[in-house]
């Protein structure tokens, strides 16, 4: 086990079992970094009370077991010391030459200490799901690149991903805009679509629906034909599609995201099944008439007066919903995908809607207890003013507008270096896109955050930026010593404290990955990567690597440790969408 905090945390609960008794092996032991030691136990602290000693009284013992003072038998001795402190903490420091050897434990492996589930899952992961009718916009950015992160990380871990894009292309507004683009012709509508101005075109079909009597008629005469799968108003739809979808395409191409259109799987691949789900749920009394709707009423869901939340599943004028389609996902993914794990990257405004959706479908039996189903809940991206982020006039920004001032300003900060406008331009779009995302994926998805472009293009601080000009340099001084990351593999020395430090904080890289999978977390491996970043700079700072009076094997260990944090980097960098260009 090369993790510290999970080898402590393994050491202290057989100390724990040994000290009071089986009962206690899986007390959690509390272990946290330290600025006394490398760690520090607080667990003696959460149990006094239990055992009916003072804290200090359970320390002693748990130290004494640790470290062999007890009489226990150890085969393998507490690699390194145990002090107890204060009115009870247990202050624990690593040996030296454990981390070194735990340090070149994971330079020889080719997963630097990041493991593989076992068993491997299938993960279903909604994210995205634009809707189809309205241009993405800065809301968009967030589900789309946590979804993609979370993707990742699973994917690296060996579990089969399935990504599905919910993209909302079904439903009434369709009449109007199939009608629309019948109006201004096929070649306009499509140039209109791929150049992602689908809320100008939504506007205008909207503004004739409202005003023009025969219009109305007509869209809503569509919307029968729609419902129907008419041939001619389906190659109408796949039109309007097909240009909608390839305008998403740019903007997920340039954002660095891995969905494709085999990820589709939006509103209109259910619309085959809605009536069946509804049927399915009355016969077993799930589903209840009220109101003329069909409605499901999990229990615990309650209105400001007390009465029953419903979960609409279909409309008293025979329409569906988004509670009929997220009912059909779910039995779809389960009965058909065999999924082990969902997680809905959706925004956090839905929390109500999702948590319905589960019960409901735990109720009609689609949910099994053995699956997980969650909703990975995204906060609001805020203006400087702390209000939603929006233009000066008051209207949602584009994506691709964002995106584009991104790389303007990113290689704003690059015009007067010496590089070529085609490296310029490469570097730009890198760390561009490195600082927008990295600047979301730093902060708890559930929580909203300020889009500041001047902080998150910053080269110091918690930023994208800031990591990539981190293994950029490392890349830097192997390009200096003439030197392959590759064939830099030790012997690891940690004679300096920041050679310590450092080789101490790769060790952690593993576990923090599988982290922010079980927790869907990206947040969790951002603060790792930012924490390795800087005490790279620590040792880079103390630590010459290839100035002449350093010897050969400092110089080899040095390269080593070089080597193992250009790839925990990268590779967590590349588990987050983050790009890393060579050089910056």
């Amino acid at each position: 086990m090369t993790d510290p905090q999970l080898a402590l945390t393994e050491r202290v609960q057989q100390a724990l079992a040994a000290a009071f008794g089986a009962e206690y092996s899986d007390a959690d032991p509390l272990i946290r970094p330290s600025q006394f030691a490398d760690y520090q136990a607080n667990v003696a602290m959460s149990l006094s009370k239990r055992l009916r000693r003072t804290p200090r009284e359970v320390a002693q013992e748990i130290a004494e077991h640790l470290t062999g003072r007890a009489g226990d038998a150890q085969d393998d001795p507490f690699p390194g010391t145990v002090e107890v402190s204060g009115p009870g903490f247990l202050n624990l420091t690593l040996s030296d030459e454990w981390i070194r050897a735990r340090a070149s434990e994971i330079l020889a492996d080719p997963r630097s200490g990041v493991g593989l589930s076992s068993p491997p899952q299938t993960v279903a992961i909604d994210y995205s799901a634009p809707n189809a009718a309205k241009e993405m916009h800065v809301g968009h950015l967030r589900t789309t690149i946590v979804g993609d992160a979370l993707a990742r990380v699973h994917e690296h871990l060996g579990n089969k991903v399935i990504r599905q894009n919910h993209l909302g292309d079904w439903g009434t507004p369709f009449g109007m805009l199939i009608e629309h683009l019948l109006d201004i012709g096929e070649e306009a509508a499509v140039a209109q679509l791929e150049a992602g101005e689908g809320n100008a075109y939504y506007q205008a079909a909207r503004a004739k629906f409202d005003t023009d009597p025969e219009f109305n008629r007509r869209a809503r005469t569509r919307v029968v034909t729609l419902q129907a799968e008419e041939p001619e108003t389906m190659r109408l739809w796949r039109i309007f599609m097909d240009a909608t979808v390839r305008y998403f395409n740019k903007v997920y191409t340039q954002l660095g995201v891995t969905l494709t259109d085999d990820d589709i799987a939006g509103e209109s691949m259910y619309n085959h099944v809605l009536a069946q789900v509804c049927d399915e749920l009355q016969e077993r009394g799930i589903a209840v008439l009220s109101d003329g709707a069909l409605c499901v009423f999990p229990p615990g869901y309650t209105g400001r007066e007390g009465q029953p939340l419903p979960l609409m599943i279909r409309k008293s004028d025979g329409g569906y919903g988004y509670g009929t389609t997220d009912m059909a996902t779910i039995r779809y993914r389960v009965q058909d995908l065999k999924v082990d794990r969902i997680l809905y990257v959706i925004g956090a405004t839905q929390s109500l809607h999702m948590s319905m959706v589960f019960d409901s479908a735990r109720m009609a039996g689609w949910l099994p207890d053995h699956i997980r189903a969650e909703h990975v809940q995204i906060g609001s991206v805020l203006g400087s003013d702390g209000k939603m982020f929006k233009t000066r006039s008051g209207k949602s920004i584009k994506l691709v507008e964002l995106l584009d001032e991104a790389e303007t300003r990113a290689a704003e900060v690059l015009r007067d270096s010496d590089y070529t406008d085609a490296e310029r331009t490469e570097i730009a779009h890198a760390v561009g896109m490195g600082a927008v995302k990295y600047a979301d994926l730093s902060v708890s998805h559930d929580s909203e955050y300020v889009f500041d472009f001047d902080r998150m293009l910053a080269l110091t601080g918690n930023t994208g930026p800031y990591l990539q000009y981190a293994q950029a340099r490392i890349r830097s001084i192997f390009r200096k010593g003439g030197v392959i990351p590759a064939e830099a593999n030790g012997p690891l020395v940690l004679g300096h404290p920041a050679e310590r430090a450092l080789a101490l904080q790769l060790l952690g890289f593993g576990a923090v990955v599988e982290e922010m999978a079980e927790n869907s977390a990206p947040h969790k491996l951002a603060s790792y990567l930012f924490d390795t970043a800087s005490a790279f700079t620590t040792f880079f700072e103390n630590c010459p690597v290839l100035k002449d009076d350093v010897d050969a094997a400092t110089r080899t260990s040095r390269l080593a440790l070089c080597a193992l944090t250009l790839k925990v980097l990268e590779t967590g960098l590349g588990l987050l969408g983050v790009p890393v260009p060579e050089r910056m």
